[in-house]
């Protein structure tokens, strides 16, 4: 029997985080419910300059994570840009795909590494449960595919992608599947909240992996909560804390878009094997 391969990246630069934890959580939940034998590794690319080699792994995810995601100079970025194109590369020339999950800074990292538009600092921390948009492409996505139009997700953001470069986009045959909510009334242009990079490869801007526990721990932190009440005001505040366990929003896409992926990414695994058998 074929073993499935998981390698989760730890983006965070040793600060605890609740969204690596709830990656881990969903990756076992995955290992349990599956008769394949799952392994997981972890590598904590950011703080020790670890890497997974792209060979030794079916199954890629790469947590969001603090700070700036344009280059300070550091050795661990020119091992991850590396590592993205070896990705993208692999799955244009084998058959063996490899399948790679991107979340809010590592979407922010390759949407750089690839030239894709401009990214960056927002007037304001961006912190709480966002309606998030499917473009028309998104609504062929299959990730989204049980979701409503808009979803919630959790926003944690201190950097945006915006001004998408149309022409790149064509030319690497990569797609726009989710934007902020449109406001009309805010002349600031609507955010990118999630690209379909290749057949395999798939990023978002939002956390899906997020679930309720988690997001009321983080808004324990005084930055989150003033952020948010800042962002949308104490009367949104309350209603968010109100709904956040509301089972069609965060709950729904937790349970969606990343076990979704890891499923689809399982049986293309398995049916590799099969063929190359």
């Amino acid at each position: 029997m074929k073993d499935i391969r998981i390698a989760l990246l730890d983006m965070n630069n040793n600060h605890v985080n609740q969204g690596f934890r709830n990656i881990k959580e969903i990756s076992e939940a995955f290992q349990q419910s599956t008769e394949e034998n799952v392994s997981i590794k972890t590598f904590d690319v950011r703080f020790k300059n670890e890497m997974p080699d792209i060979e030794d792994f079916d199954i890629f995810i790469s947590s969001g994570g603090p700070g700036d995601p344009h280059r300070e100079g550091l050795e661990w970025e020119d091992k991850f840009a590396k590592f993205l194109d070896k990705v993208f590369e692999h799955n244009k020339f084998n058959d063996d795909k490899k399948y790679l999950f991107l979340i809010c800074h590592s979407f922010q990292l390759a949407s750089i590494h690839w030239k894709l538009g401009t990214i960056n600092k927002r007037k304001s921390y961006s912190f709480g449960v966002m309606p998030i948009h499917k473009t028309e492409e998104g609504e062929q996505e299959f990730l989204f595919k049980n979701l409503p139009d808009p979803f919630y997700g959790v926003d944690s953001r201190a950097y945006q992608f915006i001004e998408p470069d149309h022409e790149r986009f064509e030319e690497l045959g990569m797609k726009i599947v989710a934007i902020e909510k449109f406001r009309p009334h805010i002349d600031l242009e609507r955010a990118v909240m999630a690209v379909r990079f290749s057949e395999e490869i798939f990023g978002t801007q939002f956390h899906p992996e997020a679930n309720p526990a988690g997001m009321i721990e983080n808004l324990k932190d005084e930055k989150n909560k003033e952020a948010m009440i800042e962002n949308f005001g104490m009367e949104k505040y309350l209603e968010t804390i109100d709904r956040i366990d509301d089972e069609d929003k965060i709950i729904l896409t937790q349970a969606q878009i990343l076990p979704r992926f890891l499923r689809f990414a399982k049986k293309n695994v398995l049916n590799q094997i099969e063929v190359t058998a």
